[in-house]
């Protein structure tokens, strides 16, 4: 390859990679690590092809002050698991806002689907729902008690039962990205139509309201997790299709990567939402003003760690330059 072909395909890889280490564009630290990578693998071909080449020390001075900024700046130890949490996650799926607004707008789309179909077929309501859970439901209704489902099980039981089921449901929303993303839509397809389906059928009953205000006390945070695994799914899956400058494997080792950190991040929220479930949705005898504060204190906190926090954290700063 002649130098300035080779100078041509590589140009803009390096230009992001100096306006990441001179602070003017804000990336995740693993992606300054994986150009830092290329950055020496560009380096490495330069020496060997244009020996004394302006290119070769244009290359070799960048990979110089990378190397200074990535071991003076690189923070290990006990406070890893915050600066997980607080910083390197959220900066990286700032570059993810894409795939999640889509994974929404899927999930959506099928529940949306589901109460339209509910709507003009009981078959289809007892088919997705099953009839076990319409026949109890139907009888709990008639005993006063919609959401007498809630009350069953043991707090400690219900709340690792559910955990557990959800931490599998988003797990299986992840690895099926490996699907080319068609099993991510799977499993949203089938998780959505659900959900407009059990929303239909108490707004068919007159009980919209009493099993909104009980079922979002955990499901705020239960589905938009649920949708950022699909994310997740969504984001390995592009991994394989579209690779980019990348080989499809090293796509496939980075897409991996960012995705199994997207799942790491959700750990914690279905805690929650299993708590809510198993020690707090059962009290359907609570105000509704408490409850409506729980399902909008829930929405803003994934709101906000989700979609505002990564944004605002590496949105680029205001410099102001000397002339």
């Amino acid at each position: 390859m002649r130098e300035a072909a080779f100078v041509k395909k590589h140009k803009e890889r390096w230009e992001l990679f100096e306006k990441a280490l001179s602070n003017r564009q804000q990336i995740s630290p693993d992606q300054l690590s994986d150009l830092y990578v290329e950055i020496t693998d560009d380096l490495s071909y330069a020496n060997t092809f244009y020996p004394g080449s302006t290119t070769a020390h244009y290359l070799n001075s960048v990979a110089a002050a990378a190397h200074r900024k990535l071991y003076k700046t690189k923070k290990e130890g006990k406070n890893r698991l915050i600066t997980f949490f607080t910083t390197e996650f959220p900066r990286a799926f700032a570059s993810h806002q894409k795939q999640l607004f889509i994974a929404f707008l899927v999930f959506l789309f099928f529940a949306v689907i589901g109460a339209f179909s509910a709507a003009q077929s009981g078959d289809f309501l007892r088919l997705v729902l099953g009839d076990s859970y319409i026949n109890m439901t139907l009888e709990n209704i008639n005993k006063g008690d919609p959401m007498a489902v809630y009350k069953d099980a043991a707090e400690v039981q219900m709340f690792l039962a559910i955990t557990i089921n959800n931490i599998k449901v988003a797990t299986m929303a992840f690895l099926l990205g490996i699907l080319f993303s068609v099993g991510t839509l799977y499993i949203m397809m089938k998780n959505g139509m659900m959900l407009g389906s059990f929303l239909y059928f108490f707004y068919d009953k007159d009980l919209l309201w009493e099993s909104s205000r009980t079922i979002w006390i955990h499901g705020t945070i239960e589905i938009s997790v649920i949708i950022v695994a699909s994310c997740a799914g969504m984001v390995l899956g592009n991994g394989l299709l579209f690779p980019k400058t990348f080989s499809r494997l090293d796509s496939f080792k980075r897409s991996i990567k960012a995705g199994l950190k997207i799942m790491l991040s959700t750990v914690p929220f279905f805690i929650i939402a299993g708590f809510l479930e198993g020690f707090v949705t059962r009290h359907t005898e609570m105000p509704d003003w408490l409850a409506v504060l729980i399902i909008l204190s829930s929405l803003g906190l994934m709101l906000f760690y989700y979609v505002y926090y990564p944004i605002k954290l590496t949105k680029p700063k205001k410099t102001h330059e000397l002339y």
